[in-house]
């Protein structure tokens, strides 16, 4: 079924852009910098996202993409025959679709999603003729023993291997696949990412979290953190200038989970951390979840795998992404500040004090 939010849907010959994934995070920001840039959008989106409840309105298709001078196809991403018609006239299509769970649960799930997903596009623009732009993670990519921050040929290992972490690694073998049979594809691989038009929210629970006052003890590892926006400007710029079949690092400022959340704390209005939580005492956080989602029907956030994700230094190098794409990052308590004021602004969190000025 296609719906478009203009007067008449846009003929596939002046589609240039199809988008995956597009009311996520990453997918509502590249679909905005694509309108603001002229791009002619189609997104994909989910069969029953195009609307919804009073209580779930902001997060339907509709309500995210308001005013938005878009096309919309609400297809499955395994309908291979919806997938081609989404694709066909298309020039470049961006894969940001993704099921994003930090646990041990839900691995067929994640492959179906992940993996299966991403074969389904990878085939459809190959068939299209289309550049295929896959956003997957740094999650894919091994960390380094030594402490050096990894970069895109860094090999697999030192990472917990969680279902998310191991279908990210398969969904871009899946690409490569495609690749040589033709395909002409770029992989992304953005870091721990923040800003606006977070609607589910996703990466943002985070700044919520501590905006909430339950960041008191943060835990001990550290990750990069970078504003959407740029990785969404990053995602533009391998359309057009990255290699195929070439992975980018799409990184941000390495930060102490410590100094993240004392960032988070000053633009929340809320008390600064108290210090960093003994890894003891996460690693006991970690098994006591686990226990208690054996109780449930689902697994809780608070687990052994997004505990054991927290400890690590997970720090990644986006040299080659500043050499051959231009890519660029702004000061990252600017992009927590933005991301606060939309969470505040649409009602996901009441403000704790006026907004001060933060040098960009």
């Amino acid at each position: 079924m296609i719906v478009s939010v203009r007067d008449n849907l846009l003929p596939a010959s002046r589609i240039d852009c199809l988008v995956t994934g597009a009311t996520g995070l990453v997918g509502n920001n590249v679909v905005r910098l694509l309108v603001n840039r002229d791009h002619n959008v189609r997104v994909l989106v989910r069969p029953g996202q195009l609307s919804g409840p009073a209580a779930d309105a902001r997060q339907a298709a509709g309500g995210v993409f308001a005013a938005l001078p878009i096309d919309m196809i609400a297809a499955g991403l395994h309908d291979e025959v919806a997938m081609q018609r989404a694709v066909d006239g298309s020039t470049h299509v961006i894969h940001s679709a993704a099921m994003v769970h930090c646990g041990w649960r839900h691995l067929e799930e994640m492959r179906h999603v992940n993996v299966e997903g991403t074969r389904v596009v990878a085939r459809a623009a190959r068939r299209a003729g289309a550049r295929l732009i896959h956003v997957s993670s740094v999650d894919a990519i091994g960390l380094r023993s030594d402490g050096v921050p990894a970069d895109e040929e860094t090999p697999a290992g030192g990472m917990l291997e969680c279902p998310y972490v191991v279908t990210k690694r398969e969904a871009e073998a899946a690409v490569l696949e495609e690749v040589e049979k033709g395909l002409d594809a770029v992989i992304v691989n953005p870091v721990y990412m923040i800003g606006p038009w977070d609607w589910k929210p996703s990466s943002g629970r985070m700044l919520l979290e501590v905006g909430a006052g339950r960041g008191l003890f943060a835990p001990p590892g550290s990750n990069d953190f970078v504003d959407v926006r740029d990785v969404a400007q990053g995602i533009l710029a391998a359309m057009s200038r990255g290699q195929t079949g070439r992975r980018y690092i799409l990184g941000g400022q390495p930060l102490s989970y410590l100094d993240a959340w004392r960032i988070f704390a000053r633009v929340s209005g809320r008390l600064q951390p108290l210090g960093i939580a003994p890894r003891p005492f996460v690693h006991m956080a970690g098994w006591c979840g686990d226990l208690a989602s054996l109780l449930t029907s689902r697994e809780l956030p608070v687990n052994s795998a997004a505990t054991g994700m927290s400890m690590l230094a997970h720090n990644f190098s986006c040299a080659r992404a500043e050499a051959e794409l231009g890519y660029t990052m702004r000061p990252f308590e600017g992009a927590a500040q933005d991301a606060w004021d939309w969470f505040v602004a649409h009602g996901y969190v009441k403000a704790l004090r006026p907004r001060t000025a933060l040098a960009r």
